[in-house]
């Protein structure tokens, strides 16, 4: 599954890792120089990747079985992230989700989100020279500086605090730097884009939560969430917001993108989309295509979130004779370009989503190495180095910055003593 790149690794590795292999793939060995060049300058600071929960489901939590030193693709269940994939990405940074089911609720949503983040601290000291755990903005220019990317810590989801602002603050003392407000379902405060609505936008809880994020400088994250509940944050939020893994609607018509009204709104309070490489967040043509197969699946009794040859027999069958719909980075860049002119080109970065995506992915971004094909389609159609630079990390290091700057103003405020009633 992986993509890799000779070109990319003889020089990126110089900034990056230089004891890392060169290996080839002729899909990336294209990357143009300029491309590679702009990577070591400006890596990648990716908002979004699941690896902890892969780490979790496919080995029992066991980071010791998991060597990210090596090529993860070809283990029995392949994985979409390792450190050598990572380097040739030209990833400096990254925010590990904690995610968790949307169904596990109560205490024990608390219990397993710290066993997510227990995770993702044991990943990072058992590559103590890949990554670096970091909370603030200047912490992952000195990381990058050091040659290591900076590792942090985005909460996907607003039941993982259980309705308790004090877990909330506590989730902040363990280095959490965002936090999504809701998953896929929605909560008694704030409305999932893809469950009935509850809260109608933000309850006084809700608003309650974002002031308080705003006050002890985390990040709030509007992806998932849907447009009502969109609208109610952006009216009240004192700091910039991210979407940490979402698309334009206006491109692929799907609940989880984001509309271009509220992508203007974005982009004029300093905020930034950081775009997703899901391919049915991507396509419309492969989520209908999607939509069939789980259809066919479900129909025979099938768990469909398995994709290629490790899936059941028969879905393997219909794949065969219901070939997949051709996704590319070119469609991710369709979504950036549209961003960009929505919202200004201040107001996009990348949150591919990897190892969150059941192994499905471009078909020339397959793994967290595929990046530079983003970057290099983009400079194909005008986008100078100035721009590619701010979308790689400029943009989000500058919101990381000015969530930092309204925590430091609120400082004598005194926390909220809340809590959600369902």
């Amino acid at each position: 599954m992986s993509l890799i790149a000779l070109l990319f690794v003889a020089q990126a590795a110089t900034a990056f890792m230089p004891s890392t292999p060169a290996a080839t793939s002729p899909v990336t060995a294209e990357v143009p120089a300029r491309i590679t060049r702009l990577l070591q300058r400006y890596p990648v600071i990716d908002g979004h990747n699941d690896l902890a929960w892969e780490i979790r489901d496919r080995h029992d939590g066991k980071v010791e079985q998991v060597d990210l030193m090596r090529d993860t693709s070809a283990l029995p269940y392949p994985l979409q992230t390792d450190i050598p994939r990572l380097r040739r990405g030209g990833v400096g940074g990254q925010f590990w989700s904690v995610w968790i089911p949307a169904t596990t609720t109560g205490p024990r949503a608390v219990e397993m989100t710290l066993e997510q983040i227990d995770i993702v601290r044991r990943v990072a000291a058992a590559n103590p020279d890949a990554f670096a755990l970091v909370t603030t903005a200047a912490e992952a220019r000195a990381a990058q500086k050091a040659g290591r990317i900076a590792s942090m810590i985005g909460i996907e989801g607003g039941h993982q605090i259980d309705g308790r602002l004090s877990v909330l603050r506590q989730m902040k003392e363990l280095g959490v730097g965002y936090m999504t407000l809701t998953h896929g379902k929605s909560l008694s405060w704030a409305d999932s884009s893809t469950d009935a609505p509850r809260a109608n936008g933000l309850t006084d809880f809700g608003r309650s939560v974002v002031a308080e994020m705003n006050r002890i400088g985390m990040i709030v994250d509007v992806s998932h969430v849907s447009d009502a509940t969109m609208a109610a944050v952006l009216d009240i939020a004192k700091a910039p917001v991210i979407a940490s893994h979402s698309g334009a609607r206006a491109v692929a018509d799907v609940p989880r993108n984001i509309p271009d009204n509220l992508l203007a709104r974005i982009g004029q309070a300093g905020g930034v989309v950081m775009v997703n490489v899901y391919p049915a967040f991507v396509s419309e043509e492969w989520r209908a295509w999607d939509r069939k197969r789980s259809d066919f699946g479900k129909a025979q009794g099938l768990a469909t979130d398995v994709y290629g040859p490790k899936a059941p027999a028969p879905l393997v069958a219909w794949d065969a004779a219901n070939p997949m719909p051709h996704v590319t980075a070119a469609n991710v860049a369709d979504h950036v370009e549209h961003i960009a002119r929505v919202a200004g080109k201040g107001a996009v970065g990348i949150g591919g989503d990897y190892d969150g995506i059941g192994g499905t992915a471009p078909a020339d971004m397959t793994g967290v190495d595929g990046y530079p094909r983003l970057f290099a389609e983009l400079a194909r159609r005008g986008w100078t180095d100035a721009e590619l630079g701010a979308l790689a990390q400029g943009n989000v290091l500058r919101v990381m910055e000015r969530v930092e700057a309204v925590a430091a103003s609120q400082k004598a405020m005194k926390p909220v003593d809340a809590t959600a009633t369902d």
